[in-house]
């Protein structure tokens, strides 16, 4: 397999790694979008969110509270985005991992969500809670 996270966490790659088990690695992200910025990733290869399953899952969410807070204690941000990219568009390694932002006064990084309130009916929220719902 050529998963540039698998080779990480096999150490065929070097890395800024902060924290290590059995279940996964946490390590600096490359990009450092904002000081701290911090993956975590699985060891075992799960291509994305759609393949986790409830057991790896929650290995990783338990861990994520120890992360966010040393980088909370470390830097001492004023928030942290967390962020799971699946498929496009913006997933680029296709092994799931988290990413980590912490987040500063000024800095250059952004996420928008778009409001589409007025486009919405209480029958389409209906029709999309109901889709969804069947589906689970």
């Amino acid at each position: 397999m050529d998963c540039i996270f698998c080779k990480i966490v096999n150490n065929e790659i070097p890395s800024y790694k902060i924290y290590e088990d059995d279940i996964l690695i946490a390590i600096l992200d490359i990009s450092q979008t904002t000081k701290g910025h911090t993956l975590i990733i699985l060891k075992k290869h799960y291509k994305n969110l759609y393949e986790l399953d409830a057991t790896a899952s929650s290995e990783i969410f338990k861990i994520v509270p120890k992360i966010v807070n040393a980088i909370k204690k470390s830097f001492n941000p004023i928030g942290l985005n967390l962020i799971i990219n699946t498929e496009k568009p913006l997933q680029t390694v296709e092994h799931f991992h988290i990413h980590l932002i912490p987040r500063y006064e000024n800095d250059k990084f952004d996420i928008h969500f778009q409001n589409n309130q007025n486009e919405m009916t209480t029958e389409k929220y209906i029709s999309v809670k109901e889709i969804i719902k069947n589906n689970l």
